[in-house]
């Protein structure tokens, strides 16, 4: 069986979606793919949260989704029962963890220190978001981190852009970054799927 670590790091790019409106995400996920991007991160900073994750899966049931600024037991409950793969949180939260343990679903909580490395290393979980990347020392801060829990896989998300991606990729232990240029909320509002599409191939040229 594919692990979600695998299936992640197959891809390497996580767009990260805020939604004002749920039915957005079907042109949007129809955009993302027909630039391969099979998968996309939908936070629970609207309201369209759940309901875009439920219209995610119903329209496309093989695309990877995760569940975005998941901050307590409530809401990756509804995350989940609306189909989502998995649970992403800014912080980590020992209460939220514990509940997608409970819950039967993974979850990759933001770090950017060693004592949450460790609060996380604790509870089982080697795969972490770097989070907030850039601002917290950038890749510098990531080597520094890496070095020495050497079991620790990293997604780093937070001012990841098309000129630094690479950068970022380049690190071993990196599976991915997440980020949202591509997908800025401005041009899902305005509907403006061809520039979100030129983005989203720009993206994944850059990585291959």
């Amino acid at each position: 069986m594919i692990t979600l670590d695998q299936q992640i790091a197959a891809i390497k790019i996580i767009p990260i979606i805020t939604l004002e409106h749920a039915q957005d995400i079907i042109p949007l996920a129809k955009t993302l793919i027909e630039n391969d991007l099979n998968i996309a991160e939908i936070t629970f900073r609207s309201n369209a949260a759940v309901e875009g994750i439920r219209l995610l899966r119903e329209t496309h049931p093989d695309m990877l989704i995760g569940a975005g600024t998941v901050l307590n037991r409530e809401q990756a409950i509804m995350a989940k029962k609306a189909g989502a793969n998995f649970i992403v949180s800014p912080g980590f939260n020992p209460n939220t963890v514990i509940a997608c343990q409970e819950i039967g679903i993974d979850i990759i909580p933001g770090v950017n220190n060693p004592t949450t490395v460790e609060l996380a290393l604790e509870m089982g979980l080697t795969t972490l978001k770097f989070f907030p990347a850039e601002a917290s020392g950038g890749i510098n801060m990531l080597k520094a981190l890496l070095a020495p829990y050497t079991q620790v896989k990293f997604i780093p998300t937070g001012g990841i852009t098309q000129e630094n991606i690479n950068d970022y990729l380049a690190i071993e232990r990196v599976l991915a970054c997440g980020g949202s240029w591509m997908v800025e909320q401005n041009l899902i509002q305005e509907g403006r799927w061809d520039e979100i599409g030129k983005r989203a191939k720009a993206a994944v040229n850059l990585k291959k």
